[in-house]
């Protein structure tokens, strides 16, 4: 009995019933929606979006690896857009032309501590694929992906010069640019057998008009990177005949590091007179991850 009322059995149940029902319905609503907002079955939180996959520049599939370790992008992850602000200096080795100005390229010019000439030829494949031709492909992918990234990229040629430019001009190049990094682009022309890429590094030369005692620290930094992210995306070994075994030469006689006020390393790809390495160098596929490892080792070194 309550407040002088009462109500038949049946209609009693009915209620009593109806009262369970909806507190089941309540507590199970709530506890979904808890799911949800937490993320429940491993799932993101509500309102966010899937993970986003890693992706490399130049690089195939989402999330792919490449030889020597996990493709995560230019600087192992560095955001898109991470070198806005940076100049770049690329330095395409030789010239397709050079060898039609034997004259013109035996010039002398001063590199501070000696005299050398204004440039060479470079070396080629048995084939005949050129040195100079495999620079101007490797700078063309590598300037891709360092401006996907937000950097300006400034060339010493491209193809676009009678013969050089001379080394001194090339060093002058990236000076007056105020290059945060320069790098010289090569391939060895060494015996067969002879395997692996190195990094040249500026030593310290303090002579006419070479100074490279504020460069050969930051260098260092540019070169080792370099290396060690080169050798990830490529799988190539550190050179068997220079180095010993570090991937990694200083020289006081290349007038485009005696010359320079940025850091400034070169790249030996690998020798284009190894069997072996040619194949590589002539493989566009290994150019895209050569250009890749490179992209990566200038990443790490702007942005670390």
């Amino acid at each position: 009995m309550s407040n002088g009322s009462t109500y038949p059995p049946h209609r009693r149940l009915r209620g009593a019933l109806l009262a369970v029902l909806t507190a089941v319905v309540v507590a199970g609503l709530g506890g979904w929606l808890l799911w949800r907002t937490s993320g429940g079955d491993g799932g993101p939180a509500h309102g966010a979006g899937p993970p986003a996959a890693s992706r490399s520049p130049g690089s195939g599939a989402a999330g792919a690896s490449g030889p020597g370790g996990t493709d995560r992008g230019p600087g192992k992850g560095a955001s898109h857009g991470s070198l806005k602000g940076k100049v770049v200096l690329l330095d395409p080795g030789h010239n397709p032309h050079n060898r039609d100005h034997g004259r013109e390229i035996a010039r002398q010019v001063d590199i501070g501590n000696a005299r050398k000439e204004c440039d060479t030829t470079g070396t080629s494949t048995d084939d005949g694929y050129a040195e100079a031709s495999f620079t101007l492909d490797v700078a063309h992918r590598v300037r891709t992906l360092l401006q996907e990234e937000g950097a300006k990229v400034v060339f010493t040629q491209d193809g676009n010069h009678r013969y050089g430019p001379c080394v001194d001009e090339r060093a002058a190049v990236g000076n007056k640019a105020h290059a945060d990094a320069a790098l010289s682009l090569h391939a060895d022309g060494s015996a067969p057998g002879n395997r692996g890429f190195h990094v040249i590094l500026p030593a310290r030369v303090t002579a006419g008009p070479a100074d490279t005692a504020a460069i050969v620290a930051p260098s260092r930094r540019l070169g080792e990177r370099l290396a060690g992210r080169f050798r990830a995306v490529t799988g190539s070994a550190p050179s068997n005949y220079i180095g010993h075994g570090t991937g990694l030469d200083v020289r006081s006689d290349l007038g485009g590091l005696n010359l320079s006020t940025v850091p400034k390393v070169f790249i030996e790809c690998g020798n284009m007179r190894d069997p072996k390495d040619a194949a590589e160098l002539t493989d566009a596929h290994w150019r895209q991850k050569a250009a890749r490892g490179i992209t990566e080792g200038i990443t790490d070194f702007l942005t670390h």
